[in-house]
Order: C-alpha cells, then sequence, then structure tokens
C-alpha cells in the first residue's frame, strides 16, 4: 500500500460513495474502484460493504479508519516539522552544566528558552568544565556551561561567551560565629580569619579554575590553604560546612541554597571574582543551537 491508497480509502470512507470520493480526488471512478480493491486483497479483509445502492464500511474499515487518519495526519505535519528544525524551533538541545551554575544562570537561561521554543527538548547533564569540554569536543554535547580558565583559553575548536562574573563569598557554619571563633564585620569577613580557617573545596583536578582561583586568594596573601575535606558536589561542601568541619569560598550565588547551620558572608577587600561562560564547538551547525545562543546573548545576570 502506499500514501495514495490511504488518501483514496479515507476519502470514500468520508463519503461514502465512489463518486464523490473521486470528484474529491480529481480522478475518475474506475481506476479508484480499482484501487481499493487492491488495497483489499493486500489487507485481505473488505473495508467495503457496497450493495447497488449503497457503500459503507465494514467492521474492519471502520476500525482501521482511526488508525489511517492518524498516519495521515503524521504525514501532513511532516512539511511544517522539517521547516521548525530548519529553523531551530523544534528539536533537541544538549547542554551540560557545572554545578555552580544551577544557583545562577542555568534555570533563567533554561526558563527563558523553553517559553519561547517549547517544542525543543533540552537534555541536561551536569558535569565539571574539564568533562564538559572533553565532550563538546567529541561532539557528545552542544553546548556548556563551564567556569572560565584562569588563563583565559579554550581549545581552538571551541567558541565562548561570557555569561555572569560573581565575587566569591565565603560560607562559614553558624556556630564559629556564635562562638567567637569567627568575626565578620560590617563589610565582610577579613582576609586573615579566612585564610586561618580550615577549607572545604573541589580537589583540582575536578575544578583546576575554581581551585586556582581559591588558590590566588590565599597566596595573594601569604598563605596556603588547611585543606579540611575535598568535595566533589557543591551541595555537598555546604553541608560539609553546616557539620562544622570548614569554611567554604563559594561562588555569591550559592546563596540561593540556603542551608541550615550555614552563613554567606562577603570577604573583605577585594574578593576573587569567578567567571561562568558558554562554550560551543566552533563548527556546530544545528539551527537550535543558534535559537539557544541568541536567547543566551540577552541572559545579563553579571554581578560585577
Amino acid at each position: 500500500m502506499d500514501i495514495r491508497q490511504l488518501r483514496q480509502f479515507a476519502a470514500v470512507a468520508d463519503t461514502l460513495h465512489f463518486g464523490r470520493a473521486a470528484r474529491r480526488l480529481n480522478m475518475t471512478q474506475p481506476p479508484l474502484s480499482q484501487s481499493i480493491l487492491a488495497l483489499e486483497r493486500e489487507l485481505g479483509a473488505p473495508l467495503f460493504i457496497r450493495t447497488k445502492r449503497s457503500v459503507n464500511l465494514s467492521p474492519f474499515g471502520a476500525a482501521w479508519l482511526s488508525h489511517v487518519q492518524e498516519a495521515l495526519a503524521g504525514v501532513d505535519a511532516l512539511a511544517e516539522t522539517a521547516h521548525r528544525l530548519i529553523t531551530g524551533t523544534a528539536g533537541r538541545l544538549s547542554l551540560s552544566f557545572v554545578s555552580t551554575a544551577d544557583y545562577s544562570v542555568l534555570p533563567l537561561l533554561v526558563r527563558r528558552f523553553s517559553s519561547l521554543y517549547p517544542e525543543v527538548e533540552i537534555s541536561l547533564t551536569e558535569a565539571t568544565s574539564d568533562v564538559q569540554i572533553t565532550l563538546l569536543r567529541e561532539g557528545a554535547a552542544q553546548a556548556g556551561i563551564v567556569i572560565a580558565p584562569q588563563d583565559a583559553s579554550l581549545p581552538a575548536a571551541l567558541s565562548y561567551r561570557r555569561l555572569l562574573r560573581e565575587p566569591l563569598v565565603a560560607a562559614v557554619p553558624e556556630d564559629w560565629i556564635a562562638a567567637g571563633r569567627l568575626h565578620p564585620g560590617p563589610h565582610g569577613l577579613a582576609p586573615r580569619q579566612a585564610i586561618e580557617a580550615p577549607l572545604i573545596i573541589f580537589p583540582r583536578p575536578m575544578a583546576p579554575s575554581f581551585y586556582d582561583l581559591v588558590l590566588g586568594y590565599y597566596r595573594a596573601h601569604g598563605a596556603e590553604p588547611r585543606i579540611a575535606q575535598p568535595a566533589i558536589q557543591m551541595q555537598t561542601i555546604i553541608s560539609l560546612v553546616s557539620a562544622g568541619l570548614g569554611l567554604a569560598l563559594v561562588p555569591a550565588s550559592l546563596r540561593h541554597l540556603a542551608r541550615t547551620g550555614v552563613r554567606y558572608v562577603d570577604l573583605q577587600g577585594d574578593a576573587p571574582v569567578l567567571e561562568t561562560g558558554l562554550a560551543w564547538r566552533r563548527d556546530e551547525t544545528a539551527p537550535v543551537l543558534a535559537r539557544f545562543l541568541d536567547v543566551a546573548a540577552d541572559i545579563r545576570p553579571d554581578a560585577s
């Protein structure tokens, strides 16, 4: 069977008259009758009950009609579907992101894009920046929200656009403040108090840019960090702070991650600034990515 035969069956089923159906289809009645007979032979069952005065759907034809109509509707929609895919208003976007973006730019960006292009399926993957860069280079992701490298360099195959710059703040145990172990002033926590406390931080291999930013803060004040506990998830880091194991230097947007027993305190003086941006392959031509980049260009939650 072919689409032409299915349209012919649907026309006869709608009119219950071979002559009227033939006129609707811009053909003569004999070829239409022969086509329907051929279709019935192929299916192995009659589609219509014919008499000299009437044509009616057979029980099988009546049951099969809705499936045919659904199939024809799908075929008729293919051209419009192709147009939406070509223009990037439908399709699939694979987006990876660092965990810190979950509290800053990611929700706004995804919400804005989804509201504009609801027919695009977004596949989200949380990963560290180094893993994301590998995924992008291998074509396993179309775009990634990454922490900008400290040397401002990315592989030549990737493009980059800044999304957000924000200062680091100290996440400290509230019990330390209550006990007088830390004394945040009106302008925040003094550098000496911060660097003398045990630190909870990502392992460097997991987040080298973030680690080096924090390390630079300590070294700028003549100290090396005393790492109490490494952790690979930002939620875990904040939980360990809540448990009193140490403090952490985190992006200011982490204030959105409220946790009992944790207080976020500004750092006095020139706090380190973390940059988060969007990376994608230069040779990626997917229309849906172009739409996403247009939306991202209008997202400016910049704290600097």
